[in-house]
């Protein structure tokens, strides 16, 4: 089971995006506080619930019209998202917007997300930007608290890893593991740090001020990239601007996937970019899985001659499961999750596989109804 500690090195990842092609600061004086910009494709089953959230914000004296606004950017979506949307444009400081026609081409400057944020971003009038996803909910007072920690700490970009709402059981024993490795891969303390590689950021929570957002090119900087929040917090870092990034059960939670096939689905786009050694990283995974399960058998049935032989057995398996428990519990999920989680580790190393399939072998992965290049360019 000392195979667990082996993992840390192979989930330390310094992720590289392309170099950015720099576009200039917006030339106006903002006249709202902020701006807050949901990009949304087919999300009638989440959208209602962020929209509310977000707008009862005004009952705590953070008025919506006066010092925000909220973006809602419609990325193509064949399903109720535009209607959900125009109803709640009738409430005064809500826009609605199109998505600007996307390049599906491999040669393409955006992806559908990176799009859907630069088309909210460039209509703004807000000082700070807040992009969130359509499947937040935000706690009460929210935004004016995040405005807040962004000054209190002279951060140009502020992001939060939110709750994670989870549906199902295949999802209570995979999303512990996807996030203990996360939190390993991508410390606050480390990303924290303006002399440090490490950058990370949540998309489902970015707040940046605006002049610094487009200084650094914005969304069109890392418009082909599918890791799009992490590579713009590093644009942030190279260009020496500071980020702060934390988990933050008390700013929002989410439920990223309704279904098991989105989760598939998201994961296979992703772990392959988010870990540098994807496979090795499933092959110890499922090394402590076998010891996990493997050693107790043993020492139930072999026939051992000596007796403190099964006893030795019984310490590594323990001191196994204290560490592989001591790691999970770096997810912030809950105690039954986390384990829960331990039999979750084949799927997490089948996804783990088939991710560096599709991002590094066959170089495209599926979201949401379109296909992206992953070949550098």
């Amino acid at each position: 089971m000392d195979a667990l500690d082996a993992l840390t090195s192979t989930t330390i990842a310094e992720y590289e995006p392309e170099p950015h092609q720099s576009v200039p600061p917006q030339q106006f004086e903002p006249s709202l506080l902020l701006s807050v910009i949901i990009p949304a494709r087919n999300e009638q089953e989440s959208l209602p619930a962020c929209i509310e959230s977000l707008v009862s914000q005004s009952e705590l004296g953070f008025k919506l019209g006066k010092e925000w606004e909220l973006i809602l950017v419609d990325d193509r979506s064949s399903d109720a998202t535009p209607a959900i949307m125009a109803e709640a444009a009738m409430l005064p400081g809500v826009r609605v917007m199109e998505a600007l026609p996307l390049d599906e081409s491999p040669d393409a400057w955006f992806t559908g997300k990176t799009n859907a944020c630069w088309t909210g971003a460039q209509a703004s009038e807000g000082g700070l930007l807040l992009f969130t996803d359509a499947d937040t909910i935000h706690q009460p007072g929210d935004l004016s608290r995040a405005c807040h920690e962004l000054e209190k700490y002279g951060a140009a970009m502020l992001s939060y890893s939110p709750q994670q709402l989870t549906t199902g059981l295949l999802q209570r024993m995979l999303m512990p593991l996807v996030f203990a490795e996360l939190a390993i891969a991508y410390p606050p303390n480390r990303v924290n740090q303006p002399d440090d590689r490490t950058a990370a950021a949540n998309g489902q929570f970015i707040l940046v001020r605006q002049e610094d957002y487009f200084a650094v090119g914005g969304h069109r900087g890392v418009g082909r990239s599918v890791l799009e929040d992490v590579a713009l917090a590093h644009n942030f870092k190279r260009s020496k601007r500071a980020v702060r990034f934390r988990y933050a059960s008390d700013a929002l939670s989410t439920r990223m996937y309704r279904t098991n096939a989105a989760m598939i689905e998201g994961w296979t786009k992703n772990l392959a970019l988010l870990f540098t050694t994807p496979v090795p990283m499933a092959l110890i995974a499922l090394l402590v899985f076998l010891l996990a399960v493997g050693l107790p058998i043993v020492a139930l049935t072999w026939p051992f001659t000596i007796y403190w032989q099964p006893i030795i057995l019984w310490v590594v398996w323990f001191r196994g499961l204290w560490g592989f428990f001591a790691r999970v519990s770096k997810s912030n999920f809950p105690i039954p999750d986390r384990i829960l989680a331990l039999f979750g580790i084949p799927l997490f190393s089948w996804l783990l596989i088939r991710s560096y399939i599709q991002v590094r072998v066959l170089k495209k992965v599926a979201w949401k109804g379109r296909t992206y290049s992953t070949k550098s360019r």
